[in-house]
């Protein structure tokens, strides 16, 4: 399952449990069984650095509205022999994945970001 579909389930039962708010625009979904079911999209949650990129700052004291599991991916250090084989163009990317928790945020704990002034 990739770390999309994590966050949307998660954010699903958030929102079943009253934790985050949906957006009140709604979707139509198909289950396993050919059920047509509709589904309000819940709201935006993100990490605390994708808020930065979004040009937004979580504001001072906000708790995390959820904790997820989700999955971090690093790349490994190259040993000497590593080297040599990915100088020649023998051995592919190196690294590693594993689960990791991230903690996340909704859109009303951030503010516009005002970088400060030097």
């Amino acid at each position: 399952m990739t770390n999309a579909q994590i966050i949307f389930n998660a954010s699903v039962e958030l929102m079943e449990t009253g934790i985050i708010k949906g957006t009140g625009r709604f979707f139509e979904f198909i289950d396993d069984a050919g059920n047509a079911h509709k589904l309000e999209e819940p709201e935006a949650l993100h990490t605390y650095a994708t808020w930065q990129e979004l040009g937004r700052q979580v504001k001072r004291g906000e708790k995390c509205r959820a904790k997820i599991q989700i999955w971090k991916y690093s790349k490994g250090g190259k040993k000497s022999e590593d080297i040599d084989a990915a100088a020649d163009g023998e051995s592919d990317e190196g690294g590693r994945c594993f689960m990791k928790t991230a903690f996340f945020f909704t859109y009303d704990q951030t503010e516009e970001y005002k970088p400060r002034k030097k």
